[in-house]
Parts: structure tokens; C-alpha cells; sequence
């Protein structure tokens, strides 16, 4: 069987063209209750995600000398770029549907190929592979996976949602202390790490949400000003409250929030444009009014955007110290409570966290 080389595609993500899967006698190391699993793909570009895709069956595949199978357990949830890529507005990715969906995946080893040392089935496994999330069983090269201590929602939220969130703070944002630090979206996935990051630096952290229960999640993190949107006002909270302005802002929102942190900046202060999702599936706003250098000028501000396939080079000393973070404690881990049971039930769980109503990392379970 030809061997698969692991290669990044356009927009930085690891992604692999799947060997073609045969019926030929399944790997000896487990026995399998089905030679089928289920996975999602895109079977043509849509606006609308759900009549974009379809879930079809594949034979589980064999590992080549270099691969190992993996079985899933779980999959993060990541509404913007799954929506965006189904309606083909990823600059990123060129592709041509039919193809694979999801990125973050943690689950267990189950077969492993002749020349694979350092994994052992059974080992508990963090994958960010597009192609590789919305699927129960995937086949990669043992390079693109990360063994970890335990296959669970908590350190699938590390990675890569929690990397992306200390690289965007440190790398880019240049995160210093005593600084006043804005996270909007803040009980979110990315954002209520990037809240615990901020407060662990030294920092004074504001994070905005929209209801009372995100509020508490919020409490619960340290977080020193939380603003609920459905309750206050934003740009009057800062201009009484941060008459100085906000030194660094991490904008997962856009729209509106966007203008507000953007007039609220404070003197060479840094925003961070982490995503916006007030905008994915949605026409794009265009918006008519003076030029935003007449803002970023007078202050020696900067806007700066962020996309963690262009700083891998930091991923992996920021994974470890995430994960000695979150295993001594120092680090809280939210997942949303609600439950996603299966591939069929994706679609929710995308529809769910576009809806904002999520509280910490959206994740699917599959059972098997």
C-alpha cells in the first residue's frame, strides 16, 4: 500500500489525502465491532452548513509502516471555520467538495503500523489534521499526534483552542503585565483560557458576555470586570470606568465590538483580531467612515490579525506549558454541558455555538 505523506495545506493545518481503504483482514492488535465508521464531510458548497454536508460510512482503515489509527472519542467544535469552509470562503484551502470535515480530535490509539515506536495502542492522543475531527476513526502519520495522559474534552480544549489563545496574548498581542486586558466572547473556548492566561501574567482583565451564566464561569476564572452586553453598555462602561483606554484587546466578536475596543484603545495599545463571529455565516457588513489609521495615529496603536496555522513555530512550547498549566492546577478547563452524542448530531453542535450560547468549549462525544 502506498504510503501517505503528511503535508500543510494552504491555510497552515496539517491534511492528508486518505489511502485508498480496502475489506483486506483489519489489524490483529484489536478486534472491531464494525469494519464501517461514520464521518462528515462536505458534499458541495453551501451557505447554509447543513445542506452543505452529508455523513456517509468508509471501511476503517489499515495503518500504514508509518501510520496509526486512531480511534476518536471526541471532537472540537469550530463553527467560523467550519461555515466559511463550506461555503468556499476559506482564502486558504482551495479545495473541490467532496471532502473531510473537523480538525481537533482526541481518542485512543487502536492499531499502529510496522515502523511506529513511540506509540503503543491504547496511548491517549491529541490530533489537529483537517480532515480528521468529524470522523470516529482516522488514519494519520504518527507525526501529527500529540500523547497526552488522558483522552477527554479538557485537553482536546487545549489544543488547539488553548494554544491559539497564549499565542495570540503573547506573540502577537505582546502581552507585558499590569496591563488592562479586554477578551471579548470571554466564556467561550478560546476565550475564557485567554482570561486565565491575561490574570496569570498580572493583568487587570475585562470580559464581555451575554448572560449570567457566563457571567459566573467568568467570576469563577478571576476575571476583575465583567461586562454583560444584554445588561451594559460596553462603550460607556470603558470610557467611565478606563477613562485611559485598554492596552491590549483580544476580539473574538468583531462588528460593532470591534469599533468600540477599537475607540476605546489606550495609547500604543495592541487589538487582536482572533476571529468574528458576529460575522460567520453572514454577508459581510461593509461599512462607510473615516479610514482607521485616524484612530490607530494619534494613539501609536495597532490592529493586528491572528491565524495560528502562520506561528506553528510556537505551538509546541506553548502546548506544553498549557498542559503543565492544566495538570498542576493553575489552569481551568471549561466544556459546555450540553450534550453532542455522535456525528449525526455536528450540525447541532455547530448551529449551537454560532448561536453564542454556548459556555466554555463546544465538543461532540462518539460513542463506539
Amino acid at each position: 500500500m502506498k504510503q501517505v505523506s503528511p503535508a500543510k495545506d494552504e491555510r497552515g493545518f496539517f491534511s492528508y489525502t486518505p489511502h485508498p481503504y480496502t475489506l483486506t483482514p483489519l489489524f490483529q492488535v484489536r478486534k472491531m465491532s464494525s469494519r464501517t465508521y461514520k464521518k462528515l464531510i462536505a458534499k458541495k458548497f453551501s451557505q447554509d452548513f447543513k445542506s452543505a454536508i452529508e455523513i456517509i460510512e468508509s471501511p476503517i482503515p489499515e495503518p500504514t509502516g508509518d501510520e496509526i489509527v486512531i480511534r476518536n472519542k471526541f471532537a472540537g467544535i469550530n463553527s467560523g471555520f467550519d461555515t466559511l469552509l463550506c461555503q468556499g470562503k476559506v482564502p486558504y484551502v482551495n479545495l473541490t467538495p467532496p471532502f473531510d470535515l473537523g480538525v481537533e480530535a482526541v481518542g485512543e490509539v487502536v492499531a499502529v503500523g510496522d515502523n511506529i515506536q513511540n506509540f503503543q495502542v491504547g496511548d491517549a492522543v491529541v490530533t489537529t489534521v483537517r480532515g480528521g475531527g468529524y470522523r470516529e476513526y482516522q488514519a494519520i502519520n504518527a507525526n501529527l499526534a500529540v500523547k497526552v495522559r488522558q483522552a477527554t474534552p479538557e485537553v482536546l480544549t487545549l489544543m488547539p483552542t488553548g494554544i491559539s489563545a497564549l499565542v495570540a496574548l503573547e506573540k502577537v498581542g505582546e502581552m507585558k503585565s499590569n496591563e488592562v486586558v479586554l477578551v471579548t466572547a470571554a466564556a467561550g473556548g478560546t476565550g475564557h483560557i485567554a482570561v486565565q492566561l491575561a490574570k496569570l501574567a498580572g493583568n487587570h482583565v475585562i470580559g464581555t458576555c451575554g448572560s449570567p451564566k457566563k457571567a459566573e464561569l467568568l467570576a469563577s476564572l478571576g476575571c476583575d470586570r465583567i461586562i454583560n452586553y444584554h445588561t451594559e453598555n460596553l462603550d460607556r462602561v470603558l470610557k467611565q470606568e478606563y477613562p485611559n483606554g485598554v492596552n491590549l484587546v483580544f476580539d473574538c466578536v468583531g462588528r460593532q465590538v470591534f469599533d468600540t475596543c477599537l475607540e476605546n484603545i489606550a495609547i500604543r495599545g495592541r487589538l487582536v483580531v482572533v476571529g468574528f463571529i458576529s460575522e460567520y455565516g453572514r454577508n459581510l457588513e461593509e461599512v462607510t467612515q473615516p479610514r482607521i489609521y485616524h484612530q490607530l495615529f494619534w494613539k501609536a496603536a495597532s490592529v493586528r490579525g491572528f491565524l495560528m496555522p502562520l506561528y506553528q513555530e510556537y505551538a509546541a512550547e506553548a502546548r506544553d506549558r498549557l498542559l503543565h498549566l492544566f495538570y498542576t492546577n493553575q489552569l481551568k478547563v471549561a466544556v459546555d454541558p450540553t450534550q453532542f452524542q455522535g456525528v449525526e448530531s455536528i450540525p447541532n453542535a455547530v448551529e449551537y455555538l454560532l448561536s453564542g450560547k454556548n459556555c466554555g468549549k463546544v465538543v461532540v462525544r462518539f460513542s463506539h
